[in-house]
């Protein structure tokens, strides 16, 4: 049992995992924060995570019978959300073409090699991914909402963010019993098992930050904002020599 005066599981991995997890803080601000004026990005954004989401969501079905059943899953579900996200931003048919990309495969296939193997590992890539859409994901949505109300002729969307929806949910509640829960699985693993969990969980940011620098169309935006700026310095050169020629 871990002694109560020492740091909990929870936040051994937090220390562990510091500094890539500021690489990966660094990235979805440098990347995603494009999606705050453009929803092809933030759909991009969406879909690389789109199968990662699904993919663990299969997995703890499946392993519903072993200590990842005691997460919440019913309430953390959020393949459907994703899928009603994406038919608004890319269309009802976007599964047609869709293939995943390289990164998001070799996740995947990080993922199965895991259950395969030793799916108790898979308790790193849960706990770190719903945690950082409950309170990461959400910040990103505020964050955009607040651009679209700031922009001018910028329309407003009320759609297209079902997966930060978690209808009569407490956020709050749910983060916390995501803690408590993963603290309580650590109290009856070895320290073998805890060790491994703490190595994983700097791979699952590894990863995560390989399918965000993925994200398309930022280069697109970047140059439509420089374009925007040139365009806005030139009239105000130009009505600055009208007034004074």
């Amino acid at each position: 049992m871990w002694n109560k005066d020492e740091d909990t599981f929870c936040k051994k991995m937090r220390k562990a995992t510091k500094e890539i997890h500021t690489v990966s803080d660094t990235l979805v601000n440098a990347k995603l924060a494009f999606g705050f004026l453009d929803d092809t990005v933030w759909a991009d954004g969406l879909l690389v995570f789109y199968e990662i989401f699904r993919y663990l969501e299969g997995a703890m079905d499946r392993l519903q019978n072993t200590k990842i059943g005691l997460f919440p899953l019913d309430k953390l579900k959020r393949t459907k959300a994703f899928e009603h996200d994406l038919d608004f931003y890319l269309g009802k048919g976007w599964m047609k073409n869709y293939s995943p990309r390289d990164s998001v495969i070799k996740y995947l296939m990080r993922l199965r090699e895991i259950e395969d193997t030793d799916p108790t590992l898979l308790m790193a890539y849960i706990y770190h991914l719903y945690m950082g859409l409950l309170s990461g994901g959400i910040i990103l949505r505020k964050k955009r909402l607040l651009m679209q109300k700031i922009l001018p002729f910028n329309e407003i969307q009320t759609s297209g963010s079902n997966i930060t929806d978690f209808e009569n949910s407490s956020i709050f509640e749910l983060k916390r019993n995501m803690h408590d829960i993963m603290n309580k699985i650590a109290e009856t693993l070895d320290e073998d098992t805890k060790n491994k969990l703490i190595e994983e969980s700097k791979v699952v940011f590894a990863l995560n930050n390989e399918i965000i620098k993925s994200v398309q169309g930022t280069s697109r935006v970047l140059f439509r904002k420089v374009l925007c700026f040139i365009i806005a310095l030139m009239l105000i050169l130009f009505a600055f020599l009208i007034l004074f020629k």
